[in-house]
């Protein structure tokens, strides 16, 4: 990732300063940002990057019980790359020689693995996701570093304390910046290299996106002797972004076998291209359905993928709206579950959101205009889980945030609710 391409990410006050005791790994897709965050916030400490043959040598030389002199406190990148690194860094950890090592890696699977086998019980992990609207909105600024509104819905405030003092309609040239941060997610995503590009160019780095992803994470996931396949059934994937996950059809239109289409929907999930949502089906009725949602993280490598380079879809703004849910539960690290809830005969709510004080319902719109029938779901949902019920939220393109029904249901643009 370039250099001067700078954001301010929100997950920099999450992550530990360099005098805690700590071993941290953080992980993400390639080019979210990773190296540019870790540099800008650990500049003081020695910078390795394990791409180059020659450092994973020197690395391989080092001697364990030298390995504080050598090296000491550091940013290390692409960690996985040299196994004898975990078993090293936590020999010098566990003699207290050295207080402080951010690993860096892409590769979720390989670096889970060193962990589970070498810093069990001592590493703490923190992921790094694609820009947020919030993110996007706010520039290279921290000054104004607040959570996004949706934040909120994780605290114990009732919706009226929440959304009760706040505007019902920004005028127009507060409410430009909001519309310009979340077209620009909508269209091109949240990469952070995008930024700086022209149009030609953000289509073309999407696209070499796509097979540098093929050649390097795929790579270091598995070992396949034709590509083809694979980038098949991603497309295909790309294609049923927020549909219910149906191996048996995806393997039939992809040509492979159940098996490897499952095996290949894990390498999407583990090298962070795609999220899997499980349905809600707890103390509601027998008759929903358990089979789980897919979709893709990225807006604009959806878009790339599946060749959508027009105005944006309805399944593309769901699928955007529950990326940055998902964004900012990880980023934030918040202790809630994101689920949907579907019963057999076609009743659906897109989000349930299992939160500490209760269930938040979602029911999202590419629209401006909502319908009352928009709430059925919504309505039954919160009358069957009674007590449990927070309140529910209408996402829409809509320019009102007001309350719209009982119980405790309120209409929000997309744009305040992640700005």
């Amino acid at each position: 990732m370039s250099e001067y391409i700078q954001k301010y990410r929100l997950l920099e006050q999450f992550l530990p300063g360099p005098n805690a005791r700590r071993l941290v790994i953080l992980t993400g897709a390639r080019q979210t940002g990773k190296t540019t965050l870790a540099k800008a916030k650990y500049s003081e400490l020695k910078y390795i990057n394990l791409d180059a043959p020659e450092n994973r040598e020197v690395v391989r030389t080092i001697s364990t019980a030298s390995w504080a002199n050598s090296v000491g406190n550091a940013v290390i990148d692409e960690a996985q790359k040299e196994p004898s690194l975990f078993e090293k860094v936590k020999y010098a950890f566990d003699e207290d020689s050295v207080s402080f090592c951010l690993m860096l890696g892409s590769s979720q699977i390989l670096l889970l693995k060193r962990i589970r086998e070498s810093l069990a019980g001592r590493v703490s992990l923190y992921e790094i996701w694609p820009l947020m609207m919030r993110e996007i909105f706010m520039g290279i600024d921290s000054y104004d570093a607040r959570p996004p509104l949706v934040d909120s819905l994780f605290s114990k405030n009732t919706f009226v304390d929440i959304f009760g003092n706040l505007p019902e309609i920004l005028f127009e040239e507060i409410d430009l910046k909001h519309r310009e941060a979340e077209n620009y997610l909508s269209r091109w995503g949240g990469m952070p290299a995008l930024l700086p590009l022209s149009e030609e160019q953000r289509w073309k780095w999407l696209k070499d996106y796509v097979y540098t992803y093929l050649e390097r994470d795929l790579g270091d996931l598995a070992r396949l002797n034709d590509l083809v396949p694979f980038r098949t059934f991603q497309k295909l994937s790309a294609l049923r972004s927020a549909q219910l996950l149906n191996y048996s059809e995806l393997s039939r239109d992809a040509g492979l076998s159940v098996d490897t289409a499952r095996r290949y929907l894990q390498y999407l999930n583990l090298s962070y291209q795609t999220v899997l949502l499980q349905p809600y089906y707890r103390n509601i009725t027998s008759s929903v359905i358990k089979t789980p949602k897919r979709y893709w993280v990225d807006v604009g490598l959806l878009r790339q993928l599946g060749g959508f380079h027009g105005e944006h879809s309805g399944q593309g703004y769901e699928t955007m709206v529950v990326g940055e849910l998902i964004k900012w539960i990880k980023t934030a690290q918040k202790n809630a579950e994101i689920y949907f809830y579907r019963t057999r005969s076609g009743l659906e709510l897109d989000v349930l959101l299992q939160t500490e004080a209760g269930l938040v319902g979602m029911e999202i719109k590419s629209r401006k205009t909502y319908a009352k029938t928009d709430l059925r779901a919504m309505k039954e949902v919160a009358k069957s889980v009674g007590e449990a019920w927070r309140g529910g939220l209408l996402v829409n393109q809509g320019n009102v945030l007001r309350k719209i029904d009982e119980p405790d249901i309120w209409v929000i643009p997309s744009r305040r609710l992640f700005i």
